[in-house]
């Protein structure tokens, strides 16, 4: 099976970029035109039930997204690579280290869920388990993890794309994935150079709880808050995003 996705770049350094629950391989925001082609090739993955790969079907987990990632390196013969995961993308990024420890040169996660569970209850239980068939409800989860900053044209518009670019079952599915999967025991101790970015407006995945999960977990990583920003600083602060991003790529 060929994998759909997107590039950027021809550089030496092969980076494989997996995407959050709401999002797809295209909607990385503005700070796409602020990668640096000529050193890093980027390749940006759709899960199944989403984006260009919308109706190709799947089991909807981290194990099969995982899977696919290194199918995709394999199809684009990249024997090593760095991993960049967005939320639910950053645990995705973790099982592929979990899978092929070998093959990862770099570890980066941005807003992201750990490799631990990730229990939702209560109001919040109810908010994101009716996501799938609520655009309101998808709406009021981005203004949450925004710190309910951001405009009503914006957030109208990532409503809209995640509801355009994801099919309700895979979109429950990996949520139910992504907040009870623990395979925290697989990659503590890993000595990968590892970096996590969190927004200091996200009311959800905030630098504590990075502190007690991403950092326990993996002895080299390191913390850096985003001022101005929440969970999306692709869309939020781009310049400074993708100038961060690839100074630890770089590194």
């Amino acid at each position: 099976m060929t994998i759909s996705h997107h590039t950027i770049g021809t550089g030496a350094h092969k980076v494989l970029v997996l995407h959050d629950w709401f999002g797809t391989s295209a909607a990385w925001g503005p700070f796409l035109d602020h990668l640096d082609p000529d050193a890093f090739g980027y390749a940006f993955l759709d899960y199944r039930g989403y984006g260009e790969r919308l109706d190709v079907a799947g089991e909807f987990t981290l194990a099969e997204i995982a899977a696919d990632a290194l199918a995709l390196a394999d199809q684009l013969g990249w024997d090593m690579f760095s991993v960049v995961g967005h939320s639910m993308g950053g645990k995705a990024a973790q099982r592929v280290l979990a899978e092929a420890p070998r093959r990862v040169r770099k570890l980066v996660g941005v807003t992201p869920v750990p490799a631990s569970a990730y229990p939702l209850e209560g109001d919040a239980y109810d908010l994101f388990h009716g996501a799938a068939h609520s655009p309101a409800n998808r709406r009021a989860i981005l203004d949450l993890v925004t710190g309910q900053r951001a405009c009503g044209r914006w957030l109208d518009a990532m409503t809209a794309r995640s509801v355009a670019g994801s099919r309700p079952e895979a979109f429950a599915a990996y949520l139910a994935d992504w907040t009870t999967q623990d395979f925290a025991a697989k990659v503590t101790g890993s000595p990968l150079p590892a970096k996590v970015f969190v927004g200091e407006h996200d009311l959800a995945l905030t630098a504590e709880v990075m502190r007690g999960t991403w950092l326990a977990h993996y002895p080299q990583a390191e913390l850096e808050i985003l001022a101005n920003s929440g969970h999306y600083p692709m869309y939020e602060i781009p310049v400074a995003f993708a100038t961060a991003l690839e100074a630890f790529l770089r590194a």
